[in-house]
């Protein structure tokens, strides 16, 4: 599935590259501000003992159609009601059903960090994000290269993004560990997404095991799997600092009330 997507997205990338260059790109963001401070809205101490980042996900290819009446900003405004601590939102159109401009338009109706979560596999797409307001972006461990890796890392930093760098297993975890903190510290966090990307099946346990291979847990977020106030509590026990949720809140017909059995009020 990952392979599919990836070659799909190259396909995508290059015809947006004809439309617009890297120069353009870089001529817009020169002017803007500094990002919203994602690193800081998902490693603090909050009082809840784990952050949130809710997530904007209308469909995804495992659970298809998430929420019929969907309505990006009208979501993030109740996410930042119920206290959530930054916003992460769907970009990807062909396999999750979202768009680029969800990040904008948000951007301008919430306070919150913007993670734009999508298949990052070209440093072109690093400054799509920064031009369209992303105060974050995700990258995957496992679609990228080293060399990629760390090359859109420091493009990241320069542009005062923060990277969250997402993992799948303890092989990918072993190698990419060190980047945490690269090219500086406070511009990256590490994600275990407890989804196995050869069978799609989510597991909670994989960050249980996966934690236990770090030594330091203050920047590490837990994703996909969290469905109840057990699994919240699982993971605040183990040390994770934050936590996104998507699917739980999105499909659910009173997202602040699933918020709040969720982590309180």
């Amino acid at each position: 599935m990952l392979d599919q997507i990836i070659a799909d997205k190259r396909l995508e990338v290059n015809h947006r590259q004809a439309q617009r260059s890297l120069d353009q790109l870089k001529e817009q963001v020169r002017s803007m501000p500094k990002c919203r401070n994602f690193y800081k809205a998902v490693t603090k101490p909050n009082r809840r003992g784990i952050n949130v980042i809710a997530e904007i996900k209308k469909a995804s290819p495992s659970a298809g159609l998430i929420r019929h009446d969907f309505d990006p900003v009208a979501i993030a405004q109740i996410y930042e009601k119920c206290g959530a601590d930054a916003i992460s939102v769907l970009t990807d159109e062909k396999y999750f059903q979202g768009r680029l401009e969800y990040v904008e338009q948000i951007s301008r109706a919430v306070v919150l960090p913007v993670l734009r979560k999508d298949f990052i596999i070209d440093i072109w797409q690093v400054y799509e994000s920064r031009a369209v307001g992303a105060d974050a972006i995700l990258l995957i461990a496992e679609a990228l290269q080293s060399g990629e890796l760390m090359d859109m890392m420091i493009a990241a930093a320069e542009l005062t993004l923060t990277v969250l760098l997402e993992v799948h297993d303890a092989d990918t975890l072993l190698k990419v560990r060190s980047l945490i903190g690269f090219p500086k510290k406070g511009y990256s966090v590490l994600g275990i997404n407890n989804r196995d990307l050869s069978t799609m099946a989510v597991d909670l346990n994989t960050t249980s095991r996966l934690a236990g291979l770090l030594d330091n847990k203050s920047e590490l977020v837990a994703e996909s799997g969290i469905k109840s106030r057990a699994d919240v509590e699982k993971l605040k026990s183990i040390g994770v600092r934050a936590v996104l949720v998507g699917q739980t809140l999105c499909e659910h017909k009173n997202i602040e009330e699933k918020f709040s059995e969720l982590f309180g009020s």
